[in-house]
C-alpha cells in the first residue's frame, strides 16, 4: 500500500496532535483575514456565514490528504482544484494563483510555528519533508509558479507576506464573526495563540500584541499533558459546535 505521506513521517507527527492542529487552525485563521484575495471567499457567502467551520474544513482537508493512501488523496486533491474551478465560474473570473500558493504557504509555515511552539525545533531535514508534502498537493492542484525548494519557498514566503496581506473591512468583519462564535474568553484565548504564533507582519497589521497570556499559559499546559489531563482541560475551552471534530482528531492519529 502506497500513503501520500510515509508512517513514520514528521509531517504526520504534527498532523496526527489535534493540539497542533488548532494552533495551525489560528494561525490560519488571522492571517486568511488578512489575505488580498479572502474577497472570494466571501463571494461565495461561506466564509461570513460560518468562518470557523470555513477554516476547520480547509484543515480538514489537508489532515485528510495527509493520512490518506497516495490515490484517494490525489482524487482528494483533484476535488478540490474541481470545487474552486466551479467557484471561478460563477464568479467568470480566475482565483488569482498567488491564494492558492497564499494557502498552502500558510499550512507550511502554521505546520512549523505551531509544531516548535508546542514540542520542539525541527530540523532542516523535517522542515524540507514538510515542505515536500505540501509541494506535492500544490503540484496535484495544477498551481503555478510553486517554489523549488525549501530555501526558495523561504524566500516567497517572505515576499507574500509582504505584498499579498492587509487589513480590509473583511478583516474587520471576520474578527467581528470569530467573537461572536467563539464567546469572549475563547476569542481573547484565540488572539493571544495569534501573538505568539503569527509572523511579524501579520502581528503588525492585525495589531495582535506580545501575546504573554499563552507564554503563562503554554507551560502549566505542556505540564498538564504529562500529567494526562491536558486533552481534558483543552476540551473543557472548545467551543460545542466543534469539540467532537478536535477529539476525532485525536482518535484518528496513524
Amino acid at each position: 500500500m502506497k500513503w501520500f505521506v510515509e508512517e513514520g513521517s514528521i509531517v504526520r507527527e504534527i498532523w496526527g496532535k489535534a493540539d497542533t492542529i488548532l494552533f495551525i487552525f489560528a494561525g490560519a485563521s488571522a492571517e486568511f483575514a488578512l489575505n488580498k484575495s479572502v474577497d472570494w471567499l466571501y463571494f461565495t457567502g461561506k466564509l461570513p456565514a460560518d468562518p470557523l467551520g470555513r477554516l476547520f474544513s480547509t484543515v480538514g482537508y489537508a489532515r485528510q490528504i495527509v493520512f490518506s493512501e497516495y490515490d484517494d488523496a490525489m482524487r482528494a486533491i483533484r476535488q478540490i482544484a474541481s470545487i474552486h474551478q466551479g467557484v471561478e465560474r460563477s464568479r467568470n473570473a480566475r482565483i488569482p494563483d498567488s491564494a492558492y500558493r497564499d494557502v498552502l504557504f500558510m499550512l507550511i509555515d502554521y505546520s512549523i510555528r505551531s509544531f516548535e511552539l508546542l514540542e520542539r525545533k525541527l530540523t532542516t531535514a523535517e522542515k524540507e519533508e514538510l515542505f515536500n508534502v505540501f509541494h506535492a498537493v500544490g503540484e496535484g492542484m495544477g498551481v503555478p509558479g510553486l517554489p523549488a525548494s525549501l530555501r526558495a519557498w523561504e524566500r516567497m514566503r517572505a515576499e507574500h507576506l509582504q505584498e499579498n496581506l492587509v487589513k480590509s473591512r473583511f478583516t474587520v468583519d471576520l474578527y467581528k464573526q470569530y467573537r461572536k462564535q467563539l464567546g469572549w474568553y475563547r476569542y481573547h484565548l484565540l488572539r493571544n495563540v495569534q501573538m505568539r504564533l503569527v509572523p511579524e507582519r501579520v502581528n503588525a497589521l492585525l495589531g495582535l500584541g506580545q501575546g504573554w497570556l499563552v507564554g503563562l499559559l503554554l507551560p502549566v499546559y505542556k505540564f498538564s499533558r504529562q500529567l494526562g489531563v491536558g486533552t481534558f482541560l483543552r476540551n473543557m475551552l472548545l467551543p460545542e459546535n466543534y469539540k467532537m471534530q478536535v477529539i476525532d482528531l485525536d482518535m484518528a492519529v496513524h
